[in-house]
């Protein structure tokens, strides 16, 4: 048996492989008949797949959240950090919202006030951090005038709770709130099952 390597070989000028040169006329007729080039990536692919090819891999896409078209290779970023209507978290409440609206959103909350457990003077949540860093732990018991806080209030500003059980609990009711519908959906099911 003859020797592959020892054959001589030509180039198909359709789709540029190497040949061996028994064979080139038999497969320019096959390629140039059923095989294109893609003008995009450059693959040899079926004529009759070529418009499915360029649509499933290089036609530009559209965001699902937002609606922007662009190429396909750039969906999965665009997602996940540049669409406006990608849901980001609340850094003061947690609350789960669509990027776009954030910056208004947390605006808002972050002028919220809680209660410092060390000084027990009410601090805005966009300035906890700093204050809690900085906080000497001295209570001053006097209040600004224009703030007219209670006693009853600043009892209840200290029963507030940390951010962090704030969404477990809700992260407990959601759950809880699924399990309920799940039972009642089948319950309903089987209900509708049987009177089929």
């Amino acid at each position: 048996m003859e020797d592959v390597s020892d054959q001589s070989t030509s180039l198909c000028t359709h789709c540029d492989r190497v040949i061996p040169a028994a064979n080139i006329n038999l497969h320019y007729a096959h390629c140039s008949r059923n095989l294109e080039k893609c003008k995009v990536c450059g693959d040899m692919v079926p004529k009759k797949h070529a418009d499915d090819h360029y649509l499933s891999t290089h036609a530009p896409v559209s965001c699902s959240l937002c609606s922007e078209t662009m190429e396909r290779d750039i969906l999965d970023i665009h997602r996940g950090e540049n669409c406006p209507r990608r849901i980001i978290t609340c850094e003061f409440c947690e609350f789960p919202l669509p990027a776009i609206d954030l910056a208004e959103h947390q605006e808002v909350c972050g002028n919220r006030t809680e209660l410092c457990h060390l000084c027990n003077k009410y601090v805005r949540l966009r300035e906890r951090y700093t204050h809690e860093v900085g906080c000497s732990g001295n209570q001053d018991h006097t209040v600004e005038p224009s703030r007219n806080v209670r006693e009853a209030e600043r009892e209840e500003g200290a029963r507030r709770r940390r951010p962090n059980d704030i969404s477990t609990r809700r992260l407990l009711f959601t759950i809880a709130i699924t399990g309920v519908a799940v039972i009642l959906g089948s319950f309903f099911f089987t209900k509708e099952s049987r009177a089929q």
